[in-house]
């Protein structure tokens, strides 16, 4: 199998993360090397594909927390392995515990506080993206750990570009226009960059942030793409936990 690792986690040898992609030897069409059960793959290849992407990180597939996206808001601090119910942002203390956030075109945001050592996987898509779930994880790391935006880095993960992400003025009105551009009745939307920006805002150095350049749509003969695939797209998951 073929996995991604940002250099920003490189700086820290305690910090385990995985990024997966849709290339193993065995992988075959058209699911590929998918680690989603919803998608409609064979359960036991889904099984054998975990076990197989958390192994090679070091991790057992039973020490990773999952939970179910539905493009929300929601929060949630979770201490154990397994389906930690209905979310789109984890976070966490706990050693030797992955967080997993599921992609085929939408924004996962990792961070990592190194001086109160907790990590947080974030999933935004446009929805997730308006109601600012990435600030309101930002917000419960402040209140709940004490984070401060110099001792935090992140990663924005692999999703769909500005230049491939179209959607109509419905969605497009809910965005600063400095995140569109018009495509004919339609516009084009930069999700990544809105949270990119959002992580600046947040007072983050520059220098502690990495935005994958990697569009899941565009490459997609190595990233899932549920835009390029739909129904026959699988999904990677971006995993990160903190060695015990």
């Amino acid at each position: 199998m073929y996995t991604l690792k940002p250099y920003i986690f490189k700086r820290y040898p305690e910090i385990i993360f995985g990024f997966s992609t849709k290339v193993s030897k065995d992988a075959k069409p058209p699911y590929y090397f998918n680690l989603s059960y919803s998608v409609g793959d064979n359960k036991s290849a889904v099984d054998k594909n975990r076990k197989d992407f958390f192994e090679s990180l070091d991790l057992s597939a039973e020490n990773v927390g999952y939970q179910r996206q539905i493009h929300s808001d929601i929060v949630n601090v979770i201490g154990c392995g397994g389906d930690n119910g209905a979310s789109d942002a984890l976070i966490t203390d706990k050693m030797n515990l992955g967080l997993a956030v599921s992609v085929a075109d939408c924004t996962p945001i990792f961070l990592y506080d190194f001086k109160n050592k907790v990590i947080a996987a974030v999933h935004s898509g446009w929805r997730g993206t308006e109601s600012k779930i990435l600030g309101k994880t930002f917000s419960k790391l402040q209140n709940d750990y004490n984070s401060k935006p110099e001792n935090v880095v992140a990663y924005i993960g692999p999703s769909i570009s500005q230049a491939n992400y179209e959607v109509g003025l419905e969605v497009a009105e809910k965005f600063s226009g400095s995140y569109l551009k018009s495509n004919g009745e339609k516009f084009l939307l930069d999700v990544a960059g809105i949270n990119y920006q959002m992580l600046l805002d947040f007072g983050i150095p520059k220098n502690q942030i990495q935005k994958s350049e990697l569009c899941t749509y565009e490459y997609n003969n190595l990233l899932h793409s549920y835009r390029k695939d739909g129904d026959l797209s699988g999904r990677s998951i971006g995993v990160i936990a903190i060695k015990g």
